[in-house]
C-alpha cells in the first residue's frame, strides 16, 4: 500500500489561509467528489478521466515509469494514471481532499453527500472496482503539500499533471520555471486550465495573461509560452475540454478548460 507522508508547506499567507479554509470545506468537499466520481453531465465526459486519457495518449510508445499529478483533488485522475503508470505521485493542497483519496484507495470505497435544495441532501457511494480501477490503486502515493514549493526529491517523472491549477497558485510564474525539474528529459508536461485569474488567490502582477500590456492583450497561452521556452517545446494544438461542477440538483457551472502539452527539451 502506498506510503502516507507529507510535504513542506510554505508560511501562511492570508491568500492562503482563505485558500486552504475553501478546498476543506464541505461545499467543496461535494462539488469535487461529485466531479470526480459521479455521473457525467449533460453529455459532458468525466473531466479527471478524460484529462488522464490525453495524457496517456500523448505518451504512447514512451516510457510510463512514474506520473506525478499535482492538484490531485480527491484523486480520480490519479487513479485513472495508475491503470498505465507503474507508480504514480498525487499532491494536494487540501489535506481533507488528500484524506478522501487515502480513504478511498485503502478502503476501495466511501460515501458523500449532495446538496439538493435548502437544507436535503442525498447521499452518494464511490466505488473502485465499478470504475475497474481496483486493482492498480495502490501504485498511488497520496501526499498534502503546496505544489509551488516541492522538496527536490520530487523529480525524474515521465508526466507532470496540473490540471486546473495555475489560476490558484500565488506565483504561477515561479512554479512554471522551476517545473522541468521535475521530469526526466523527453518527459512531458499537461497544464489544464480556464485561467479563471482571482486576485484574492493570485496576485494582479503574478497572473500569466488576460490583460493589456504595453497595450496589447496578453493570452494566458502567450503568457504560458514564454514561461516554458526555455526547457519545453508545445506538442499539438491547444485543446478545450469541458468540466462541469455540481452546486446544487438544478445549479451547475459549465466550465471550459484549455489543455497543452508540452515536452521537456532540456
Amino acid at each position: 500500500m502506498a506510503k502516507k507522508s507529507t510535504v513542506s508547506q510554505s508560511p501562511g499567507k492570508p491568500a492562503m489561509v482563505a485558500l486552504y479554509a475553501h478546498y476543506n470545506s464541505d461545499t467543496a468537499v461535494s462539488q469535487y467528489c461529485d466531479a470526480h466520481y459521479g455521473p457525467d453531465k449533460f453529455g459532458v465526459e468525466n473531466f479527471p478521466r478524460k484529462i488522464a486519457r490525453i495524457s496517456t495518449a500523448a505518451l504512447e510508445g514512451k516510457p510510463r515509469h512514474s506520473a506525478l499529478n499535482l492538484g490531485c483533488a480527491v484523486g480520480r485522475t490519479s487513479f485513472e494514471l495508475a491503470t498505465h503508470f507503474e507508480q504514480v505521485t498525487g499532491v494536494d493542497f487540501s489535506s481533507r481532499f488528500i484524506d478522501i483519496a487515502r480513504r478511498i484507495q485503502k478502503r476501495g470505497r466511501t460515501c458523500y453527500q449532495c446538496p439538493e435544495e435548502g437544507v436535503l441532501s442525498s447521499d452518494h457511494e464511490v466505488c473502485l472496482a465499478d470504475l475497474n480501477l481496483a486493482e492498480t490503486a495502490d501504485r498511488v502515493t497520496f501526499l498534502q503539500g503546496n505544489v509551488g514549493c516541492l522538496e527536490t526529491r520530487f523529480c525524474d517523472y515521465d508526466l507532470v499533471l496540473a490540471a486546473n491549477l495555475i489560476d490558484r497558485l500565488r506565483e504561477p510564474g515561479k512554479f512554471l520555471a522551476g517545473i522541468h525539474q521535475r521530469l526526466v528529459v523527453g518527459g512531458l508536461l499537461v497544464i489544464a486550465s480556464p485561467y479563471d485569474w482571482m486576485a484574492q488567490y493570485t496576485p494582479r502582477k503574478q497572473w500569466l495573461g488576460g490583460f493589456f500590456r504595453s497595450g496589447i492583450p496578453l493570452t494566458s497561452l502567450e503568457g504560458l509560452e514564454k514561461k516554458l521556452a526555455r526547457h519545453f517545446a508545445r506538442v499539438g494544438e491547444p485543446q478545450e475540454v469541458e468540466f462541469v461542477i455540481r452546486e446544487t440538483a438544478r445549479t451547475f457551472h459549465h466550465n471550459v478548460s484549455q489543455v497543452t502539452l508540452w515536452q521537456r527539451t532540456r
